[in-house]
């Protein structure tokens, strides 16, 4: 799964960040940002435009994500071991 397809107030533990080839700029802020293997994230809103930008919380901090964004950060179940 990925946080894009997260529903809403749902805790998830980010498995990891995809590249979309080498130097991704866009992965690597998001692994700056927070997105790390073990980290619990969840959305806490959703836009009133077509449901962007995602309100995401990974940790204490919250972000405003695109959905494109949002879709390169894999998910395992909350729960699963780190």
């Amino acid at each position: 799964m990925t946080l894009s397809d997260l529903p809403g107030r749902t805790p998830a533990i980010v498995e990891s960040v995809e590249d979309h080839g080498p130097n991704d700029a866009i992965a690597r802020r998001l692994r700056e940002l927070g997105f790390v293997n073990g980290e619990e994230v969840q959305i806490v809103a959703k836009g009133p435009m077509g449901a962007e930008p995602l309100l995401v919380q990974v940790g204490f901090t919250r972000f405003a994500l695109r959905r494109s964004e949002a879709a390169r950060v894999r998910l395992r179940a909350n729960g699963a071991s780190a």
